[in-house]
This record gives structure tokens, C-alpha cells and sequence, in this order.
């Protein structure tokens, strides 16, 4: 081979390797600037986490210095979004853990589907990264015992996740308000979600669309043929990537129920539904359900299903608290107090004054993402912890295998695992497809 085309060999082999390895154009003037505290890299950045890539670029300081996404539409689609904000652009990667080896990044972001947090998270902490990571924290009970378990290995990192209503002042006060004592006792919480979805008309498998590293994309999960309706947004409804709406819109709303209710465990649990608003459309994880939860002094009811139908209090998703002088409702609006009253010849007497609705002010992704970089930078206490992300998650599975298995299910939260009954116990499990471990 004579030099000249020893030199297009090497060049195309240059190029290639830049497109699907790293693509070094993100070299601008703020990189060398000294008001850069924190170099920041997003894993997968189709959906939520372009929404945090938006709060997280109004902090000073803050630098977006590398992003990795196994689909490289979604890549350049983003590239092309960013390009209209800023002159410079992200080092690019297909594999996320070449973007971990890079020393110069700081921390984080993690917004792939559910089924890879867990692993994500413990590689980030293994490679000295800061981790903010989205809800769920895991899709089994067993990966957020382990990520529990490992993160006092890392004190000198902070572990955020993207339960953002823990930095909404309005959630804040309401919480604040149940822990008053104002209330009564509370002897019964509502929490549900009653959401918008178009009928996921099934599909056949299909092949794998160009510059989709599909591989990668499933990871731990098993190898299943590509099929669109598993891809991207709607991987959730599908049992081997996410736990559907139940860890999806179930864990943001049960959280509130934790805090406000101080963190107690269920002692039983059961659950009932099934895809009875779409029968017949691709989704797996029902489109109805209603979970049961019993705790030693009140109990917990989750509702959720697709449709227009509005939820309680003309509210799609929120919590009630309903008490023996009063119920609070809280959503993403608001909240407000309503007053149990006797009535008596006619009369009534309320048992409190009622608080009409405090609306919700300012913007709980970007004060939750602040807290982050807080956190990191002063050491300011997280508003969503690691340990506080995992107990809703774990919350919201215990729900899911109720379900699954249609029985009701005693639970000992010392143990971690259900009472005599093995064929849910090995539900709390999860099972990684190899080369993916957990360990």
C-alpha cells in the first residue's frame, strides 16, 4: 500500500472512530474559565434528562462537558437543540463508561430507562463521580438493598435522585403541615395517578434501526428481539425495563406519602387491576391497578389508570391525608386543607379551619438540581437521599409483585423479604444478563 492511501486508510479509520467512540468538539472559551466549578456528563439524553440538561445549564458554574447515548438519532437530534443555545457541544460517546473514564467530569446525570439505574449509579460511584440519578432508583428490590448498602463505600460523593418534589416549597409545607399535628390522626392516605396514554397498537419485531447500539441498550436486561414498542419512552410499560406507571408516576407521589408519613414500612400488602382500559393494545404492566398497603397505624391506597377520567379533587396525580379533623390534598398545583365537620339540627361545627389552596410557586427541578450542586460544592443536605429514593421504589415494587402474584403479601421490613412465600420473595430479586453484574 503506497502512502497516499496508507493516509486515506488512516483517516477513515480516524473518522470512524470519532463517530462511534468520541466526537471532541465540546472546546470553548468557558472550558478554561474559572468560574467552571463542575463538569457534568449526561448518560442517555433523549427524554427526562434533556428536561434536567435544561434546569441544570441556569446554575453558574455548572459546565455540560460530555454526553453518551446509544442511539445516535437521538444524538444528533440533540446536538442540533444544543447547538441553538451555545457555540460549544459535549464530547460524545456510544458506551457510558468511557465517558466514566474520562477524569475531567465531576458528575452525573443518569436518565436511561429504569432497568439500568442500579448499575449505572454503582459504576459512576466506582469511577469517583458524583450521581443524579432519575427515578426510579432501581427496577428490583434487591439492587436498591445493594446500592444502599455499597454507597457508605463512597462518603466523599453525593447520590441525588430525581424525586424533585422534595425541593418544591409547596410539597415542603404540606408535609410540613401533616407533621403539625393539625390534622388528627391520619387513619388513611390516597395516593393515585390518573394520566393521558394513546392505545400502543402492537407491532411486530423489527430490525435494529441505524446507529442503535441495541446491545447496549438492553444491558442487564434479556435478549429480546427489537421491537419499537419497547424502545425509548415506551419501555416502561414492560415488565424486563421498568415497573410501569406504578414506578413511574407511583414513586413521586408515594414518596410524599414517606415523608410526610416519617418513613414507616408496610406490614402487608395487596393489589388488583390488569389491562382493562387497553386490552388489546402492546402494553404489559396493567393499565388498572389499585395497590392496598397496611401499616401499623393507617393505610396507604395507590390508584392508578390511563383515560381522561380526572382523579379526586379534579387532581391527575396528587396525595390526600385525611385525618379525623381534616384532609390535605396535595399535587403539583398546590395544596389545600378541607375540614371534617358534625353537623347537628341543621348545624355544622368543623373540627379545624380549612386552607384554601396554596398554589404552587418556583421550580422544583431547578431548585432540586441547586441542591445537588450545593450538596457537592458546601456540603448542603440532600433533599432526596439515596436512602430516601429507595425505600418509595421499594414501596412501589412491593405494589407491582402484589399484583403479579394476586395474593396478598405479609412483609417484614427487617428481613427485607415477604413472609412464607418464596415465589414473591424471588420476585425482590434481580437477574442480570451476562457480562452484567451487579457486584
Amino acid at each position: 500500500m503506497n502512502e497516499r492511501n496508507k493516509r486515506r486508510q488512516f483517516l477513515k479509520q480516524a473518522t470512524a472512530s470519532a463517530l462511534s467512540v468520541a466526537i471532541p468538539t465540546f472546546v470553548s472559551a468557558q472550558t478554561a474559565n474559572d468560574d467552571v466549578k463542575i463538569r457534568i456528563g449526561l448518560i442517555g439524553i433523549k427524554g427526562i434528562n434533556w428536561a434536567n440538561l435544561m434546569a441544570f445549564q441556569k446554575i453558574p458554574g455548572v459546565l455540560f462537558a460530555a454526553v453518551a447515548d446509544v442511539d445516535d438519532h437521538v444524538i444528533q437530534s440533540r446536538l442540533a437543540d444544543w447547538k441553538k443555545m451555545s457555540d460549544s457541544l459535549p464530547i460524545v460517546y456510544k458506551d457510558y463508561r468511557k465517558l466514566l473514564e474520562n477524569p475531567d467530569i465531576d458528575a452525573v446525570l443518569i436518565g436511561t430507562p429504569d432497568h439500568w439505574h442500579a448499575l449505572q449509579t454503582f459504576h459512576a460511584l466506582q469511577a469517583g463521580k458524583h450521581v443524579y440519578v432519575e427515578k426510579p432508583l432501581a427496577n428490583t428490590v434487591s439492587e436498591c438493598l445493594f446500592l444502599e448498602k455499597i454507597e457508605t463505600r463512597f462518603p466523599k460523593l453525593k447520590v441525588q435522585v430525581g424525586l424533585q418534589q422534595r425541593s418544591g416549597k409547596h410539597w415542603q409545607d404540606a408535609v410540613a403541615m401533616v407533621h403539625s399535628g393539625a390534622l388528627g390522626k391520619i387513619r388513611w392516605v390516597k395516593a393515585w395517578a390518573f394520566t393521558n396514554k394513546p392505545t400502543l397498537e402492537p407491532k411486530p419485531n423489527s430490525i435494529i434501526p441505524a446507529g442503535v447500539d441495541y446491545d447496549m441498550w438492553l444491558g442487564p436486561a434479556p435478549s429480546i428481539p427489537f421491537n419499537e414498542n419497547r424502545f425509548h419512552f415506551t419501555f416502561r410499560w414492560f415488565w424486563e425495563y421498568a415497573g410501569g406507571l406504578m414506578t413511574d408516576w407511583g414513586v413521586h407521589m408515594l414518596d410524599i406519602v414517606m415523608m410526610a408519613m416519617k418513613n414507616p414500612w408496610p406490614t402487608a400488602v395487596s393489589a388488583s387491576g390488569g389491562k382493562l382500559a387497553f386490552p388489546t393494545d402492546a402494553m404489559i404492566t396493567p393499565d388498572t391497578l389499585t395497590a392496598t398497603y397496611e401499616f401499623p397505624d393507617f393505610t396507604l391506597t395507590w390508584e392508578h389508570t390511563f383515560g381522561f377520567f380526572r382523579g379526586p379533587y379534579d387532581r391527575m396525580h396528587g396525595v390526600a391525608f385525611i385525618g379525623e379533623n381534616g384532609t390535605l390534598v396535595v399535587d403539583r398545583a398546590g395544596w389545600e386543607v378541607i375540614p371534617e365537620f358534625k353537623e347537628k339540627k341543621g348545624r355544622r361545627s368543623y373540627k379545624m379551619e380549612g386552607i384554601p389552596l396554596q398554589k404552587t410557586s418556583g421550580d422544583d427541578r431547578l431548585e432540586h438540581a441547586r441542591n445537588f450542586i450545593n450538596a457537592i460544592q458546601t456540603g448542603e443536605k440532600l433533599a432526596s437521599t439515596l436512602s430516601d429514593a429507595s425505600q418509595a421504589t421499594i414501596v412501589a415494587h412491593l405494589g407491582n409483585i402484589a399484583y403479579k402474584t394476586n395474593e396478598k403479601l405479609r412483609f417484614d421490613a427487617k428481613t427485607m423479604q415477604f413472609i412464607n412465600n418464596k415465589s414473591a420473595n424471588n420476585l425482590l430479586q434481580h437477574q442480570y444478563r451476562a457480562p452484567w453484574k451487579l457486584a
